[in-house]
């Protein structure tokens, strides 16, 4: 197995770019790496706002709904710390990754009580940052209702139970799974990174076993009620549809 990236150099994915699923602000004054990680997020199938001082950071997320903000530390105008102690103090609860050279426990403990979510030291992996990243993004969805309702589908998490115009819908549990996923972010598109990532784990990103799993899922929830509920986006990855209003 090849070693993991530095934040050296470009990683490369076998995944196309295209519409992202998960917004995030990056904000670094560092235009070398605001650089790479524009980069490597957009290879990763995020939609990147690049910032460069800790003011506009701010301002950014109060005018916008970002999923993740990665914030570095040392950031003209506002530091990273101040920029997430005052978007905590006006509610504003976007996960925040920190990114800093500063390295020192009572660095981290100061991050983290500002309103940090998570740090990350320099130099970084570019795979751990990308982990890190995902994982903000799933925790930050775990407050969700325990029932996902898109018009007439109906999805009860706690007793993983799926109906469609009140019939009731038996799914594999992996079906299960990725219904539940995709409908968690319903109207955005997911890539297959975050797919295999939250259902299968470790696979061959160039098996399709994820395009049989969906195959068969379609089977059951859309051809018998003659709708559509999942459409795939090429080079994007897959969008659980909105009922027209």
């Amino acid at each position: 197995m090849a070693a993991p990236q530095s934040c050296s150099s470009k990683p490369e994915f076998h995944e196309g770019t295209g519409e992202a699923a998960m917004r995030i602000l990056v904000a670094e004054d560092d235009p070398r790496l605001a650089g790479l990680l524009e980069d490597v997020l957009t290879d990763a199938a995020w939609d990147v706002t690049l910032v460069g001082d800790g003011r506009t950071a701010y301002t950014g997320c109060l005018d916008e709904a970002y999923d993740v903000a990665l914030v570095d530390w040392m950031l003209p105008g506002l530091d990273g710390v101040e920029v997430c102690r005052r978007l905590r103090e006006v509610g504003v609860r976007t996960p925040v990754l920190m990114l800093t050279a500063r390295g020192q426990v009572e660095d981290r403990i100061l991050g983290l009580d500002a309103g940090a979510d998570d740090y990350l030291p320099k130099p970084f992996v570019v795979d751990e940052l990308l982990a890190r990243l995902r994982a903000l993004y799933r925790r930050a969805g775990i407050e969700a209702a325990p029932t996902i309702t898109i018009g007439e589908l109906v999805i009860d998490r706690d007793a993983r139970r799926v109906t469609r115009s009140g019939i009731e819908i038996a799914l594999t549990t992996r079906e299960f799974d990725i219904l539940t996923f995709l409908a968690s972010h319903a109207g955005k598109a997911v890539s297959r990174y975050e797919l295999y990532d939250e259902v299968w784990g470790e696979t061959d990103l160039r098996s399709n076993v994820i395009d049989a799993a969906l195959a068969g899922l379609r089977a059951k929830l859309d051809r018998p009620f003659g709708t559509h509920t999942i459409t795939t986006l090429r080079g994007a990855g897959y969008r659980v549809e909105l009922p027209e209003t």
